[in-house]
């Protein structure tokens, strides 16, 4: 096995360490969201590293399919939900946490089993990542005000890192890289980066800002729904 596979390994392993340490801290925290999310990073990254090593299909295809829930129907909207705990004490129903995973969910899969989506898929996930950047560009600006200011410079970087390999994930192919290992390599720290300070950060927010009552907006529009 050369370097880079040792490498690409030792990348994905962190990953897969880190987002599950920090996922089951978020649940702690009681955040169902955040913390269901970054387990599924964590079943991704645990997956490849059984793929690579194996050869095993059926963890190719969870890895598979914890990335397009990540990049698409979950990681954007569920991320962002989960993050307004701390800034806008955002409090769902009970069970709308459960019904937004599994309609995140059952939306992923049908992107991934409808041929016609194919040609769009990418374009999608790129969206959908970007105005997730565009909320932690306001969570950086958050974290500001709060002076928590090494934090929102680490969620800069997790916002310009994620961004650029959320871009290059499927438009740019590394010099000698046709099988995205030194991809993959590059883009496990950037994801274990970003499970590690957005946590920290949430905790710094979640001090800092004063209880406040639950964003009636909101809740109001949830409990039409339901």
């Amino acid at each position: 096995m050369e370097t880079e596979h040792y490498l690409f390994l030792l990348s994905m392993s962190v990953l897969a360490a880190l987002t599950c340490v920090y996922g089951m801290k978020f649940l702690a925290k009681g955040n169902l969201l955040l913390g269901v999310q970054w387990l599924v990073v964590a079943c991704a990254g645990a997956s490849i590293v059984v793929f690579a090593l194996g050869d095993v299909d059926a963890a190719y295809r969870i890895a598979y399919f914890c990335d397009a829930f990540t990049r698409g129907c979950g990681g954007p909207v569920v991320m962002t939900l989960g993050l307004m705990v701390a800034t806008h004490r955002y409090e769902p129903l009970p069970c709308f946490d459960v019904y937004l995973l599994a309609g995140s969910a059952a939306g992923t899969a049908a992107l991934m089993a409808a041929d016609a989506a194919a040609p769009v898929r990418s374009v999608f996930y790129l969206v959908m990542w970007g105005l997730f950047s565009l909320y932690l560009a306001w969570f950086a600006w958050k974290l500001l005000g709060v002076q928590a200011f090494a934090h929102a410079f680490g969620v800069t970087i997790v916002l310009v890192s994620t961004l650029a390999v959320a871009g290059g994930y499927d438009y740019v192919t590394l010099p000698g890289d046709e099988e995205h290992l030194q991809f993959y390599t590059l883009a496990g720290p950037v994801w274990s980066f970003m499970a590690v300070e957005l946590y920290y950060a949430y905790c710094a927010l979640e001090r800092a800002v004063p209880a406040a009552r639950p964003d009636q907006l909101v809740r109001g529009c949830v409990e039409r729904l339901f």
